[in-house]
């Protein structure tokens, strides 16, 4: 499945947002963000990025944005969340999320692209960052705890663009 990729406004796409980030949030699992977030923050911290895009086939499949990592000296990484909505796990999306916004955000003039919370137990996300040619430039220790109680180490992956 080829998907088209197009800028996403809150105003225009927050519901279509909002179907995919709610349920990824209430899990708990991948991001570090409150399960119980409400609505209005979920949208404001994902549309608080330099952009938001959404993935579309028929109907939005998937949601990602692109950030400067650091201000000043360190503006010319990126840093980039991505979110596959319902239904459309394991077809791709991600993939196809990750090779556009790469070159979404070379012609950004970002640099590099840094994810600087992955979770290790994100066994998928690992494997396409790393196939893609990110590299596991830091471990940090147990930063993570699940909603059973369990720890698990966060990775840093980086790429040069």
């Amino acid at each position: 499945m080829a998907l088209t990729f197009r800028e996403a406004s809150k105003a225009e796409d927050g519901d279509a947002v909002w179907s995919m980030l709610e349920p990824v949030f209430r899990s708990g699992d991948t991001y570090a963000v409150d399960p119980d977030i409400s609505r209005a923050d979920a949208l404001e911290y994902w549309f608080s990025a330099d952009r938001v895009y959404l993935a579309e086939d028929t109907g939005p499949l998937g949601t990602f944005y692109i950030r400067t990592n650091q201000r000043g000296g360190g503006r010319h990484v990126c840093n980039c969340g991505y979110v596959t909505g319902p239904g459309s796990q394991g077809k791709g999306v991600a993939r196809q999320m990750l090779e556009f916004s790469l070159g979404a955000a070379k012609a950004m003039g970002f640099t590099a692209m840094q994810f600087n919370f992955v979770l290790e137990t994100n066994e998928r996300a690992v494997a396409i960052w790393k196939k893609a040619g990110f590299n596991v430039i830091g471990r940090q220790p147990r930063a993570f705890q699940h909603p059973d109680g369990t720890f698990c180490d966060a990775l840093v992956m980086h790429k040069f663009l």
